[in-house]
């Protein structure tokens, strides 16, 4: 199969936009990088390519994909690897489904936990949405990470797309309780020992070269905390 074109419409200040650089980088994926200023309107030439003016999209061979777990999902089914297995036999089935329904329950009932801390007002509001995701961890995530040879999904000693779709909302739930950011809080890491399973999952995670290889910790804190500052006022 011929290297296929790639050109990744990006921000790598962006959660959802990272995750295709996981995807790409894991795959072995060579790909050309145009970068998308995200604090301006958008010029007309991207909104011709992504009428929405998100990021990512990306140009397949010269179709336009967008939507990051779009982008994520086709890069792992076009490109089989230990991302992800084959759709069949039944099993493989099962396995996506399974794997799906983690990456559903990380974003619909943890997430939104992170994103309150990140909100609050008060340290005490910071404490209580920190309480409320390690919380959510051990009743949605913890019972779903099964041991393994491996410290990745399902045991895996390899990435796989569960990483690639969690892998920068991990680095940021990791690193914004630290003193110098106060964006999540401070309690979090302690807290984390109650999740031993997901703690060795996430850090494991945040560890691994496709995930962090475009992870900048001190510009991403510092924008975030300035973004939701402005919110504030």
């Amino acid at each position: 199969m011929a290297s296929p074109k790639i050109i990744l419409y990006t921000s790598h200040l962006c959660p959802w936009a990272h995750r295709a650089h996981i995807a790409l980088k894991e795959s072995g994926l060579e790909y050309e990088e145009v970068i998308i200023d995200l604090n301006k309107p958008r010029d007309p030439w991207y909104l011709e390519i992504n009428p929405r003016g998100l990021v990512p999209s990306i140009s397949y061979n010269g179709t336009i994909l967008t939507e990051s777990g779009i982008i994520s999902q086709f890069i792992a089914d076009a490109h089989p690897s230990h991302l992800l297995p084959q759709s069949s036999p039944v099993e493989n089935a099962l396995y996506r489904a399974r794997l799906s329904f983690f990456a559903d329950a990380f974003f619909s009932k943890v997430l939104p936990h992170f994103w309150a801390g990140v909100r609050a007002a008060s340290e005490a509001e910071r404490d209580a949405a920190g309480e409320e995701l390690v919380g959510a961890v051990a009743k949605e995530l913890e019972p779903l990470l099964v041991g393994g040879k491996g410290p990745f999904y399902g045991g895996s000693e390899n990435l796989t797309l569960a990483e690639v779709l969690t892998g920068s909302f991990l680095l940021r739930i990791l690193s914004f309780s630290k003193p110098e950011y106060g964006l999540i809080s401070a309690n979090l890491t302690a807290l984390l020992e109650k999740v031993p399973k997901f703690k060795r999952w996430a850090e494991a995670t945040v560890a691994h070269e496709s995930v962090n290889f475009i992870w900048n910790e001190k510009v991403v804190a510092e924008r975030t905390k300035a973004k939701f500052a402005a919110a504030k006022v």
